[in-house]
């Protein structure tokens, strides 16, 4: 009992002192919604079946280069937790570990679980299972919405604000010129990132340009790693324009000149079809009428 004694005291000392224990690191990497519950995989390779009298199971994370134990498994097969942002979100099941399998099931993630899980199984001094596991973690922003300037014609420059929030990680803001789909000078834009009470982050965009006819700028939130662009389009027809906010794309576009022409030329085949139905009308009751008056002479005649 006493090596299970001083196991616990062991693995408090950082973790390069442990290195001569045996088993190489091996690393892996997952990715989970905040809210959402993950497991961090650790499996032996070989054995299947452990007794766990004779097991140490540590999961840890580092802390300003300190190990900190989130939950662990040690004599009397007892699991506990040393760390209270963790307890009753994180666990270990005792029929699995049986098995071979000392993965960590975690509840409720949030951005200040990101970071680097390690998971030691030692056996009699010798570390039989060392896995890394890197979480990274990330939540959608909410779509962009642009505050378009209401401007009079003498207006030079035009300020347009765009703003979203509660995303994970930190995005990346892009101002779009619409016409052309090219991207909008970073000097003429000013963005303001900060984190919410959540640990998620709010995002603030400000885009001062000059002003041209039927501008169309567009407001870009990309989330790297959820490969994800959220993007909002703003229209704005500088003569006479009132406020608008648009929280979606915009699939409105102003009509070019084909688009008149189009409109134009189904106008005038209406009118001459129109004119020629009204033609044929005429020339059949003509017709008609003109039938009608030799009829009538005809019956005359027979009577005379």
């Amino acid at each position: 009992m006493a090596l299970k004694s001083a196991l616990p005291l062991l693995l408090l000392l950082p973790l390069p002192l442990l290195s001569g224990l045996r088993a190489d690191t091996q690393k892996n990497e997952v990715r989970a919604m905040v809210g959402s519950d993950v497991e961090l995989s650790c499996v032996h390779a070989t054995e299947e079946n452990f007794d766990l009298n004779n097991l140490y199971v540590y999961w840890q994370i580092s802390v300003s280069g300190t190990p900190k134990t989130v939950t662990y498994l040690s004599e009397n097969s007892t699991v506990g937790h040393h760390n209270n942002q963790y307890k009753d979100r994180a666990q270990m099941s005792l029929d699995r570990m049986k098995r071979g399998d000392f993965s960590l099931r975690l509840y409720n993630v949030t951005p200040q679980d990101e970071q680097k899980f390690n998971c030691l199984v030692i056996r009699n001094l010798e570390k039989i299972v060392n896995i890394e596991v890197t979480l990274h973690v990330a939540a959608n922003y909410s779509m962009p919405v642009v505050s378009v300037p209401s401007a009079t014609p003498q207006d030079e420059e035009l300020t347009f604000t765009c703003t979203s929030k509660d995303g994970y990680p930190e995005p990346k803001v892009y101002w779009i010129n619409k016409t052309d789909n090219s991207l909008l000078d970073e000097a003429l834009q000013n963005s303001t990132v900060s984190l919410n009470p959540r640990g998620l982050y709010d995002v603030v965009s400000v885009l001062k340009i000059r002003r041209v006819p039927n501008m169309n700028v567009g407001c870009c939130i990309e989330n790297v790693l959820l490969h994800q662009n959220l993007t909002v389009s703003s229209q704005t027809a500088l003569a006479g324009e009132t406020n608008a906010s648009i929280t979606g794309n915009s699939n409105h576009t102003p009509k070019g000149p084909g688009d008149i022409l189009e409109n134009t030329g189904t106008g005038v085949t209406v009118l001459i079809v129109l004119g020629v139905t009204a033609a044929v009308v005429v020339i059949v009751l003509l017709w008609r009428r003109s039938r009608w008056s030799r009829w009538n002479y005809a019956a005359r005649s027979e009577h005379l």
